[in-house]
């Protein structure tokens, strides 16, 4: 554990001085005697109730970037006395997996004891809830008056002075055609795809978003087909967030939006929207569930990683990618459904015949018994070591306090002994995985039990696959690459 220590003091005084040192103090102890790392100490002299704390900042700053692991401070009141920085902290520890201790024991995420932490975040979420609450308000004043105030206008439109205005460019044929094709009878998916293959800027990149993707998807589709500001009605506080601390949105029943009929332009005519809403809901009502098929979830595209999907016209699978999105993303990679079940009976039927099942188990038995007393063997002595290495982090947090060494010559000599000590703790798990893994009779018993049911059975059913395989990728020309869950034997 790598830890963070703050420390704030109110003024540069002589006593404060002594009050610095002996919060210090108390933090090499504690680190010590857990056995944890200093990574760095963040000092204010400053008093409390300012956000402009350098240090402070330059902690959460670190803390974002995930350069340690807990953040250690005397009480609370050292960390946060406004909202803002409150949830700041409160985030770094729910979100970035950073802990939060406090020597009073008022904080400690790693055992969940939080409750001061809770009563403080509950008061400043109270604060916030009623600037929320405001803000909220304004808005609803802005939407009453046909003003537009979501952060990005619908796709074929653009915002000016707070109005919506159509598009001078080819945004607005796209929403013609997306409503057009629909009524014909065109899927959203199949849409999406062509619009992806012809190139088309999706609704993202127009925005100019940051992680905008060049791909339309079903969902795109659908916003645009069901978005009411089509026909020209202004219709705000569709969607409003949970609460002030969560970015997940709900929708608002129809009745407390805000719709004001004819507010602008519109790009379709209120006909085609009421027919294409009535579409929707048809073809909602007798859509069929799709249907899994034995290879689905374990079968994948070699090249892009994408999920196999089944057509029973190919009686067999095509890459996912392919179908959703069309040739631009990737080839079909089609593979039979009946040649992937003879090969992988061919390939087990071939294993049962070479491995002479009773010879097999006997030498499994000795290795087993063999194996595991070595590794209790091993184990200890990686014990021994490990505790040597720790007893010298604790020299080195001391020599640290007293002044006889440099951070930096900590951090070197810390850094030295943590690799060390993450080698011994790898060799250690690995030993002790074998040794779970090499009970002898659980065992044995098991491989028997295995072996049989490989040699009876003759045809592959989704319990067996999902037993035997971990994963299937499929070359561009069909050819399947099986990654077993067992490990073959050498057959000599």
């Amino acid at each position: 554990m790598r830890c963070a220590v703050y420390v704030r003091v109110s003024t540069d005084k002589e006593e404060q001085k002594d009050s610095l040192k002996y919060q210090q103090e108390l933090f090499y102890n504690y680190i010590a005697e857990k056995g944890w790392d200093i990574y760095k100490f963040y000092i204010d002299v400053e008093s409390g109730t300012t956000a402009k704390r350098e240090e402070l900042q330059k902690l959460i700053e670190d803390a974002q970037n995930k350069e340690f692991d807990i953040i250690l401070a005397k009480e609370l009141s050292r960390l946060a006395r406004n909202g803002e920085l409150s949830y700041k902290i409160k985030n770094l520890c729910e979100n970035q997996g950073i802990h939060i201790i406090t020597l009073d024991n008022a904080i400690n995420t790693l055992t969940g004891n939080t409750h001061m932490f809770g009563l403080y975040a509950w008061m400043y979420e109270q604060e916030s809830q009623n600037t929320s609450n405001r803000v909220k308000e304004t808005l609803k004043t802005r939407a009453k008056n046909g003003l537009f105030k979501g952060s990005n206008p619908p796709y074929g439109y653009e915002v000016r002075d707070g109005k919506l205005y159509i598009r001078n460019d080819e945004t607005p044929k796209i929403v013609k055609r997306i409503f057009k094709e629909y009524l014909e009878g065109n899927g959203r998916q199949s849409i999406a795809r062509r619009l992806y293959n012809e190139g088309i800027p999706t609704p993202a990149q127009i925005a100019g978003k940051a992680n905008a993707g060049d791909k339309w998807h079903d969902s795109t589709i659908r916003c645009i087909l069901t978005n009411p500001h089509y026909v020209g009605d202004l219709v705000q506080g569709r969607t409003t967030t949970v609460s002030v601390t969560s970015k997940r949105r709900k929708n608002v029943p129809k009745e407390e939006q805000f719709i004001i009929k004819n507010a602008h332009e519109p790009i379709i005519s209120r006909e085609t929207f009421d027919a294409v809403q009535n579409q929707l809901e048809q073809r909602r009502k007798y859509i069929t569930a799709p249907k899994l098929h034995l290879f689905t979830n374990i079968l994948y595209c070699a090249d892009c990683g994408t999920g196999m999907w089944y057509r029973s016209n190919r009686r067999g699978y095509i890459c996912g990618n392919y179908a959703r999105h069309g040739k631009k993303a990737c080839t079909a990679h089609t593979i039979k459904e009946d040649f992937l079940k003879e090969t992988i009976l061919d390939d087990i039927q071939t294993l049962i015949q070479q491995v002479d099942k009773e010879k097999y188990i006997k030498k499994m038995e000795r290795k087993s018994k063999s194996t595991k007393s070595d590794s209790q063997k091993k184990i200890n002595k990686i014990n021994k070591q490990m505790d040597v290495l720790k007893n010298r982090k604790r020299k080195f947090i001391n020599l640290l306090a007293d002044g006889m060494i440099t951070h930096e010559e900590y951090q070197e000599s810390i850094e030295v002994t943590n690799k060390d000590l993450t080698e011994l703790m790898e060799q250690k798990n690995e030993l002790l995985s074998l040794m779970e893994s090499e009970d002898v009779i659980e065992t044995i018993e098991k491989l028997k039990k295995e072996l049989l049911q490989f040699l009876n059975f003759d045809e592959l059913t989704e319990d067996i696959l999902h037993r035997l395989i971990n994963r299937i990728e499929v070359k561009e020309d069909g050819t399947p690459i099986i990654h077993y869950r067992f490990t073959t034997p050498k057959i000599e």
